[in-house]
């Protein structure tokens, strides 16, 4: 049985061999655990053709409760704006380096993250993210500034469980 689900109960993306591979129309994947403090290996290869710029090329990410995004995209030769390129706290932190590989090719995050701590509904210790990609160092532990958001400023205004999934866009 798989660790992993959709929306549609159990993970629709291809899963054998030590591997996932994502099936055409199967959405988004998530754990079925919720973790609070963790540290996560992941690998994985954008698509080998380039089709598209910016954040056209191989866009997606991995999202913590959905809330909480580190961003996978083709930055191999590929400008876009800081914060939204491979290995960015999507919308917050840009990366330190530009560590992506040619597209096609593995590459890995290891990514540590410090779930926030809640008091009286009110944010008590903030979250916290380290990210290597491909063995470089591009998020030292960074504070959050809150929830990912897309063109907006990121706060702490609402609180959440500590436990959050894991999610592969």
């Amino acid at each position: 049985m798989s660790k992993w689900k959709s929306g549609k109960g159990d993970a629709g993306w291809k899963i054998e061999g030590g591997y996932m591979e994502v099936a055409p129309k199967s959405g988004s994947i998530q754990t079925k655990d919720s973790f609070a403090d963790f540290q996560l290996h992941l690998e994985f290869a954008t698509p080998v053709k380039v089709d598209g710029n910016s954040q056209g090329r191989g866009n997606s990410g991995v999202l913590f409760n959905g809330i909480y995004e580190v961003q996978v995209l083709d930055s191999y030769e590929n400008p876009t704006y800081p914060d939204g390129q491979c290995a960015a706290l999507y919308g917050q932190s840009p990366p330190l380096a530009n560590a992506s590989k040619k597209p096609g090719e593995w590459q890995s995050y290891d990514i540590i993250f410090t779930a926030p701590k809640w008091k009286g509904g009110k944010i008590d210790r903030k979250a916290r993210v380290t990210v290597l990609h491909n063995g470089v160092l591009v998020q030292n532990n960074v504070e959050l500034l809150g929830p990912s958001r897309h063109k907006a400023v990121a706060n702490w205004n609402t609180p959440h469980p500590e436990k959050v999934s894991i999610r592969l866009q």
